[in-house]
């Protein structure tokens, strides 16, 4: 009896432990997105161009039109866990939003936040809109969000020209080229392979035309 009551309550840890990742984790971090948005919108007003937040500053919103209207998602400095937990983490040492080379974002695909939880629906032609204080900048994928499946070891995806080993997809080369990486799990549970995607920047909207 005490044996099958131990197990009983075990069981309940581990089913209340797996649903605080899953959904707690996730509330948690939409409510410190939004927070930081509205931040950076009041921000920009005044005309500073980055907030301050736990996880580092951040200074750009992703806007994805396929996941939807509300879909607005922060862009904190680092993919260090906190960064991840706050929004997309920006590579350190990548290009910056609009800038000449590979302006390259990491997110959750589930738990805190899940920003690229969908990332699988997404299609050739998709924009990817990059909000700064200056600019809407629009990007276009290339390919779509299960296109391209690699181990996480596979680090020529962050390149500031990233050229595929196994000659599969991958954005155009060529100086000058604005480009912006998408990487995430690939599996909705533990996975050492990583969805990759790849945009160029297509057009640049003024802050006016917001």
């Amino acid at each position: 009896m005490l044996v099958g009551a131990s197990l009983l309550l075990a069981g309940s840890a581990v089913l209340g432990h797996v649903g605080w990742q899953t959904y707690g984790t996730t509330w948690l971090a939409e409510g410190r997105h939004a927070a930081t948005v509205a931040d950076l919108t009041a921000a920009w007003r005044t005309g500073e161009d980055t907030v301050a937040t736990d996880a580092g500053p951040s200074r750009a919103v992703v806007r994805i039109p396929r996941f939807g209207a509300s879909y607005a998602v922060p862009v904190v400095e680092g993919t260090a866990d906190d960064a991840l937990s706050s929004g997309f983490g920006h590579f350190v040492g990548s290009a910056g939003p609009g800038g000449v080379g590979n302006y390259a974002l990491a997110g959750h695909r589930i738990t805190r936040g899940e920003p690229l939880r969908r990332m699988a629906e997404l299609r050739r032609g998709d924009e990817v809109v990059v909000s700064t204080r200056d600019a809407d900048l629009v990007y276009e994928l290339l390919t779509d969000g299960d296109e391209l499946e690699l181990p996480l070891a596979e680090t020529w995806v962050l390149d500031d020209t990233p050229t595929n080993p196994d000659g599969g997809p991958q954005p155009p080369r060529g100086v000058g080229q604005r480009l912006l990486t998408l990487t995430t799990c690939a599996d909705l549970f533990h996975s050492e392979d990583r969805f990759v995607a790849f945009a160029v920047l297509t057009e640049t909207r003024p802050v006016d035309a917001r």
